[in-house]
Parts: structure tokens; C-alpha cells; sequence
């Protein structure tokens, strides 16, 4: 990048480090941050900074927040007997963003995946059993993803957490909303009459 000037190849480079941006993404956006105004490049550094600075993780479900603990953790409202169990806090957010859960989570951040090299030390499982030993909790959800790396976490957290004679449950996996039958691949349709259930 010895055409560009250091500033501007400094930026492309640091862009390029973020997950999906390539060298064109990295430049486009480079040259698109040029034009704006100093005020909005500032504010958007400043928001930068400031997520660093200011988010922490919850010290009880390990959810990103700017308070110990989370607001989901200290609502009241919640109901501590339910707890779904979450691989990353985006996850939490299209959890939260259907407005039908009301209970408390637990984020592993991560999932099982032995060719990665992580194994259950490098999640927040111990966190999880403590947790769990320490609340009365009725049924616990495992919302982890449906691929391999999710459905290895999901049957390691049963296996652990049956004995200690609580509901353990897996979201339902199946059909999106709007799809057609013919285009759902094998797996899919195969989970889909899986978790079927009776009309009501």
C-alpha cells in the first residue's frame, strides 16, 4: 500500500482486521469516511473508545453491558427459574428481540469445537454449574446454534446438567417462516417433522 498515503493505509489495514472486510470493503470504507464531515469521523471514533472503555461483562451471565450486573440479570420482573443458555451475546439480543422469553441467560461465550481447540475449560461452564448450585432453577434452555459445533455443546450441557434433576430443554430447529418445503435442505426437513407438534 506504499501508493496510498501512511494515514490512509494505516486505516485500510486496521479496517481489514474486522470480521468479513476485506482489502475492497476496507478501502471503499476508507475513502467513504474521507468525505464525511471531521465531526461524524470523530463521533465515530469516540463510540469506538468508548465501547472499550465502558462495556464490561456481566459478572452473572457474562452478557456485554455498562453495568455489574446486567439489566436483565437485576430486573426483578424476571423469572430466575428459567435460564437459557446462549453461546455469544448476540445471541441473547435476537433472543431478547422476540419478546417472548422472560427469564434469566447464560452466555458461554463460545462453543465446544475440538479442531479449534476448545474444549469446556475455555467456556463459562464451571460459572454455569456454580451458578446453577447456587438458584433454584426449574428448566434450563439450551439455545446454542444448530451446527456442529452448537449441537457437540448442547448434548455435552445435557449430559452435565440432567443429574442435577432440573428440565433440560433444546429450542426447536426446523422450517423458517416464508420458506418453501421444496427448497429446505435434508437435515432441515428431518428436524422439522422432529419437532413437530400437535395443533391446537
Amino acid at each position: 500500500m506504499a501508493y496510498y498515503p501512511e494515514p490512509v493505509a494505516r486505516l485500510i489495514e486496521a479496517l481489514q482486521r474486522l470480521p468479513g472486510v476485506g482489502p475492497k470493503s476496507a478501502q471503499r470504507m476508507t475513502f467513504f469516511l474521507l468525505k464525511r464531515p471531521i465531526e461524524e469521523v470523530r463521533e465515530l471514533s469516540e463510540s469506538l473508545v468508548a465501547v472499550k472503555e465502558q462495556i464490561v461483562s456481566c459478572r452473572t451471565c457474562f452478557n456485554v453491558t455498562d453495568l455489574d450486573p446486567c439489566r436483565i440479570c437485576a430486573d426483578p420482573a424476571r423469572d430466575g427459574r428459567l435460564l437459557c443458555i446462549v453461546e455469544e451475546p448476540n445471541d441473547l439480543l435476537a433472543m431478547e428481540r422476540t419478546g417472548e422469553y422472560r427469564g434469566l441467560y447464560h452466555v458461554l461465550l463460545g462453543a465446544l469445537s475440538p479442531l479449534d481447540g476448545i474444549g469446556p475449560d475455555d467456556l463459562k461452564v464451571r460459572e454455569l454449574l456454580a451458578r446453577l448450585e447456587a438458584r433454584a432453577v426449574a428448566e434450563v434452555i439450551l439455545a446454542t446454534n444448530p451446527n456442529v459445533e452448537g449441537e457437540a455443546t448442547a448434548l455435552y450441557l445435557a449430559k452435565l446438567l440432567r443429574p442435577l434433576g432440573m428440565r433440560v430443554t433444546r429450542i426447536a430447529r426446523g422450517l423458517p417462516v416464508g420458506g418453501d418445503l421444496e427448497y429446505a435442505d435434508q437435515v432441515t426437513l428431518s428436524k422439522a417433522l422432529e419437532g413437530r407438534r400437535e395443533i391446537t
